[in-house]
C-alpha cells in the first residue's frame, strides 16, 4: 500500500476495469466532435515550431 494513512471511501479499481467503464460511456454517449484550435492567439515561438514542423512534413 503506497499510503498508509490514506482512507478513501471508494473501492480501488483496476486499469481494466477503467478502461471498460470508459468504453460503456463512451458508447452511450456517441462520438464527440472536438474542434481544433483555431490557432489565432498562438505566440510567435508556438508559430515558429509548427511552421519548422510543416517544411520537413508534418502536420500538427
Amino acid at each position: 500500500m503506497a499510503f498508509k494513512t490514506l482512507k478513501t471511501k471508494r473501492k480501488a479499481i483496476s486499469l481494466v476495469a477503467l478502461g471498460e467503464e470508459i468504453a460503456q460511456r463512451r458508447f452511450a454517449v456517441g462520438e464527440v466532435f472536438v474542434p481544433r484550435n483555431s490557432g489565432t492567439r498562438r505566440t510567435v515561438s508556438k508559430a515558429a515550431l509548427l511552421e519548422q514542423i510543416a517544411k520537413i512534413g508534418g502536420n500538427w
